[in-house]
């Protein structure tokens, strides 16, 4: 699936339609979406604009899969064999994904490429679970046997971002697969590409039809019928809080699970104890990878006064020694956002900062040497003297913005940590062991770093709590939220049973 990354006519421009049933298919109507490469503003493809009868198609190709007998009956064993050829696959087409969604996302070819290289690791994790399964027996009070069945919860709804489309669509797929469900996914309409390669890829690997199907489209139309459809069982969804809400709000309608990682605003919580430039390199690391747009974002630098001037100079200095240019580059270092609209979000929050009060000491604007580009670049950005009744202190900006604000107690700082509606992640910077553990647990997050920055390994549960999400990804958690348990109880006696008489027994007695 080749994509042109500088078409000169329209003719270069490939068109995709949806991927249901192992194959690709013409959407219900000719309407279709342009995709672009953030790059250069260039139209690199188009994609169906998938309808309600669409995802009902992909919906019912889903459950037709789920109970027929290749899936359904297909041993655990022969399934984990599967998954473990699926990430063989993967990694048999790495240079392919990379390249595409370098092209389709602008993030560093370095960056995509070091990114993808983990992804099929989940899979064979994954395959390994559910070789280890085990239901459980469980002592009860009496002469009975009690144990658990589970089976796979069914048919998964899951709607993924742009920022980082293979990787958090592979985190949903890998337990998908190794469970026993199937899917069907609704990508984010910037970023479709790697995902509709992938299905392809898996298809010719040996993934029988219908267990992953894609209708691509926009969120408020294609992704709302999906939400909407009263035939699924699990709900993932990867993206903004509000999305979340309305989303979770449908699946809530059905009883359907729900797996739901939405918005951040990390705080990185910097102790005096600490080497200042090594805090400085972790600082710049965690916001500025990806261009920003992840939701574990480093955004809220939380710094001992002792260090506070010496940090906020280095990271400026950092800040601005960043080489922004054409992803594809090896030597650059930062890539553009996703669309104009996103970067003009960044420079909103540029200008909420600046009439707050905040002081501006790196970026802000539009890099002069690629503003002729026509893609949507914008400079890393570091706020200093930021309170945290600022916007910026409490709203996520979702691109390469920073803020920093000083704090003189470890109580202040982890109380400015938790001054948020967000909890997904946060960071610790200390050489003390006992304050670092200490802070960790005083955290209001669900992922915390300490001494590092976006880590994560498939085995390490990874979600959020308050406005951040529910449930968790990754681990033997994400993978048994696939599951229903069935509890079976076995009366192990012939004693004689009748209730009736029993009690009557009782009142003559």
């Amino acid at each position: 699936m080749s994509v042109q990354a500088n078409p000169q006519s329209a003719k270069n421009i490939e068109t995709h339609g949806l991927f249901i049933d192992g194959r690709e298919v013409a959407g219900e109507t000719s309407e279709t979406l342009a995709v672009h490469n953030p790059a250069t503003g260039d139209i690199i493809a188009r994609i169906a604009h998938g309808t309600a009868g669409d995802v009902d198609r992909a919906m019912k190709s889903a459950r037709r899969a789920f109970e027929g007998k290749d899936w359904a009956s297909m041993p655990v064993r022969t399934r984990a064999r599967l998954v473990n050829k699926l990430a063989d696959a993967f990694e048999a087409n790495l240079d392919e994904l990379y390249q595409l969604e370098t092209i389709n996302n602008g993030r560093p070819v370095n960056e995509t490429r070091a990114q993808l290289r983990r992804v099929p690791d989940f899979f064979r994790y994954n395959a390994g679970l559910a070789l280890a399964r085990r239901d459980a027996v469980i002592p009860v009070e009496g002469e009975y046997l009690n144990y658990t069945l589970r089976r796979p919860v069914g048919v998964v709804a899951n709607c993924t971002p742009f920022n980082h489309p293979l990787m958090i669509l592979s985190k949903s797929l890998a337990p998908v697969f190794a469970s026993g469900c199937t899917t069907v996914v609704k990508p984010s309409e910037y970023t479709p590409l790697t995902t509709l390669a992938l299905a392809r890829i898996f298809s010719e690997a040996g993934l029988p039809d219908g267990v992953f199907n894609i209708v691509t489209g926009l969120g408020p139309t294609t992704g709302k019928a999906l939400c909407e459809h009263p035939d699924y069982n699990k709900l993932v969804l990867t993206g903004g809080t509000e999305a979340g809400q309305i989303a979770g709000a449908h699946a809530g309608r059905i009883f359907a699970h729900q797996t739901l990682e939405l918005g951040g605003k990390t705080p990185v919580l910097t102790f005096p104890d600490f080497d200042v430039d090594r805090a400085v390199n972790y600082a710049a690391f965690g916001a500025f990878i990806g261009a920003g747009q992840t939701c574990v974002c480093g955004s809220r630098q939380i710094v001992h006064k002792d260090v506070y001037d010496e940090f906020v100079d280095k990271l400026a200095k950092k800040a601005k020694s960043i080489r922004i240019g054409d992803p594809t580059e090896t030597t650059t270092q930062l890539g553009p956002v996703i669309s104009e609209k996103q970067r003009q979000r960044v420079l909103n929050y540029v200008k909420f900062g600046l009439d707050e009060g905040a002081r501006l000491v790196a970026g802000g604007g539009v890099p002069k040497y690629m503003s002729n580009s026509g893609g949507y670049y914008v400079e890393p950005t570091v706020f200093a003297d930021v309170s945290a009744k600022m916007r910026i202190f409490q709203e996520e900006v979702f691109g390469p913005f920073t803020s920093i604000t000083p704090f003189s107690s470890e109580e202040e700082a982890i109380a400015l940590a938790n001054d948020s509606p967000f909890g997904l992640a946060a960071a610790i910077r200390t050489r003390d062991v006992s304050r670092a553990h200490r802070v960790a647990s005083a955290l209001q997050c669900g992922i915390v770093w300490i001494n590092d920055h976006h880590r994560l390994d498939p085995a390490s549960p990874w979600g959020g709590v308050k406005l951040s999400g529910v449930g968790r990804e990754f681990g033997p958690e994400s993978f048994e939220d696939h599951f229903e348990v069935k509890s079976v109880m076995v009366n192990m006696t012939d004693q004689p049973f009748d209730w009736y008489e029993q009690t009557t027994q009782q009142r003559l007695n």
